[in-house]
């Protein structure tokens, strides 16, 4: 009996055009998806969260690179304090919690009603609340930022600020200490632009499980930071001393919290940090 011969075995090659097509495709369905549930956010109909900033009522809002599950689980076990993850941008404005918060601060103090004819200087500053600030009618409103992307803002370095002695009635540094290589230079800075009886608004996220301050020279690759400070761009994480870390440089704390300051204010209807405190510092009148 003869050898059978054997039917030719068909070798599937990869189309590289075809696994190109297919994530190509994928891609677009997954920004299709993304695009149709931020509409649905978005959505002012039954909606019962609203954007202190912008005015919208939205039905949610966005969370912070997908919710606190996609974050180092260190950071829930420390208790971080700061933005809130779950409802961290508004679908509507796009202005991140954060910053509704403040504006929500300075109404509640008053602040924001001092700001008129006031010289304020505003780091890193956050379009939405800028818009605000500038309806107080300061006399002065700087805005400075290391590396400015729009034509408004000046490029200034926190940690050698171009301007003389008792400058500035207000400095607005929302969450920027974290970023900076060297936080007491920066504060030193800070007192010194500041005019007596001025006021500081450092906002920073913070540990209330650490006792003070952690940072280590040696954590300089941005996966190291993400797991130690919680970003991939944060120089250190504080501690639940932030607020006598930053008076030992010589400002006054005036912090309060959001269950004193903001009694009235829904923070899931706002989209806030209920635990965020206002960190709001003072330069003594004295000399």
């Amino acid at each position: 009996m003869g050898a059978r011969r054997l039917a030719p075995i068909a070798l599937r090659h990869r189309d590289p055009f075809q696994d190109s097509t297919n994530m190509n495709t994928g891609h677009v369905l997954a920004r299709a998806r993304h695009l149709a549930w931020r509409a649905w956010a978005s959505s002012p109909i039954g909606a019962r969260r609203w954007c202190c900033l912008c005015g919208h009522k939205v039905q949610r809002f966005l969370p912070y690179r997908g919710s606190w599950s996609n974050m180092p689980t260190v950071l829930s076990e420390m208790d971080l304090i700061g933005s809130d993850v779950e409802n961290f941008e508004c679908p509507a404005c796009g202005c991140h919690d954060r910053e509704r918060h403040l504006l929500l601060y300075l109404q509640a103090s008053g602040l924001i009603t001092q700001m008129r004819s006031a010289r304020i200087l505003h780091f890193a500053p956050e379009t939405q609340l800028q818009r605000q600030i500038a309806k107080a009618l300061p006399a002065a409103y700087v805005l400075g930022d290391l590396h400015p992307m729009r034509s408004d803002v000046r490029r200034m370095d926190l940690l050698s600020i171009d301007f003389p002695r008792d400058s500035f009635d207000f400095v607005i540094a929302n969450h920027v200490l974290e970023h900076v290589s060297d936080d007491v230079q920066a504060l030193r800075e800070i007192l010194r632009v500041l005019r007596p009886g001025g006021f500081a608004i450092l906002q920073t996220p913070y540990a209330s499980h650490l006792q003070s301050k952690f940072e280590d020279a040696d954590i300089t690759s941005e996966p190291d930071r993400l797991q130690a400070y919680g970003q991939e761009d944060h120089c250190r994480l504080y501690g639940a001393d932030f607020p006598e870390f930053v008076a030992s440089l010589g400002f006054v704390a005036q912090t309060a919290t959001h269950a004193t300051l903001l009694r009235d204010v829904d923070a899931s209807r706002t989209g806030v940090n209920a635990l965020e405190p206002f960190l709001l510092f003072g330069k003594p009148e004295g000399p």
